[in-house]
């Protein structure tokens, strides 16, 4: 277990995640916060760590459970045509709407960033919150909601990784704790870093466009998918990696620039 943990491509893979599973968790701290406001002062913090450890929760109960279900690759029904060869498991099913997730999720929420940023928190403010427990199950509720997309995230990081399920699962879930401590230890802090600079959390949901791309061919290659006598490959993660590694890079050159204009 410690030499593949040790291995370049799971170190990517966890320092990627980390990252991204932060990011999602930027709106998620957003609610948390605007949910634990409504409280007295004295209980605001308690709400607020009490939230992100039920996100933790719930992201770890849900990796065991998509874990499963991508673990089931044997095929439970095959189309075959003379033109087209497709073979359905539940792990390229899985995969498949895992990717048109994420890609329908980070178009939208890309485009009400843009278009209504404040949509969302508008929404939560709008629900009346009268005690504690009433707090904490709306947080229940907005944590499972942004589970979803940050547990798909975490499969297409990790799928293939590993022949071993059980690797990938403990990969994920060492990505989640660690993004969470880091939350919780540095939620405000994380909160005004993204309100200042919006541009890094649309790179992030770029990102996820990215990895919902590679979802389907993923799912396309793991199900045998033949298109008149072509096969469809799956993308090695090394091109995700270095993009992600590229648009970083990228993005901290503009800022540095921007704020070199600025000074002068």
């Amino acid at each position: 277990m410690l030499d593949f943990l040790l291995t370049s491509d799971a170190i990517f893979a966890l320092l990627t995640l980390t990252f991204l599973e932060i990011i999602l968790g930027i709106d998620n701290i957003v609610f948390i916060s605007i949910a634990a406001n409504k409280l007295p002062e004295e209980q605001r913090g308690k709400v607020t760590n009490i939230g992100l450890l039920f996100a933790m929760v719930q992201r770890i109960i849900l990796l065991f459970f998509v874990s499963f279900l991508v673990g089931l690759s044997k095929p439970f029904k095959i189309i075959e045509t003379n033109w087209f060869h497709l073979e359905i498991s539940w792990q390229a099913l899985i995969l498949f709407c895992g990717g048109l997730f994420l890609i329908y999720k980070s178009t939208s929420e890309i485009r009400e960033k843009v278009e209504t940023p404040k949509h969302d928190e508008n929404e939560v403010k709008g629900k009346v919150i009268k005690s504690f427990q009433q707090a904490i199950v709306q947080i229940l509720i907005i944590d499972f909601i942004f589970s979803i997309d940050s547990i798909l995230t975490a499969v297409g990081m990790t799928n293939g990784l590993s022949d071993n399920q059980d690797h990938n699962l403990i990969l994920m879930i060492i990505a989640v704790v660690i993004s969470i401590a880091i939350m919780i230890g540095f939620a405000n802090k994380i909160r005004r870093f993204i309100d200042e600079n919006p541009s890094i959390q649309i790179l992030g949901l770029s990102f996820l466009i990215l990895i919902g791309f590679m979802l389907l061919t993923e799912a396309a290659h793991l199900s045998h998918t033949e298109f008149f006598g072509n096969t469809v490959g799956a993308i090695p993660k090394g091109y995700l990696y270095f993009a992600i590694a590229f648009s970083l890079l990228v993005e901290f050159l503009n800022q540095k620039v921007s704020k070199t204009k600025e000074d002068n």
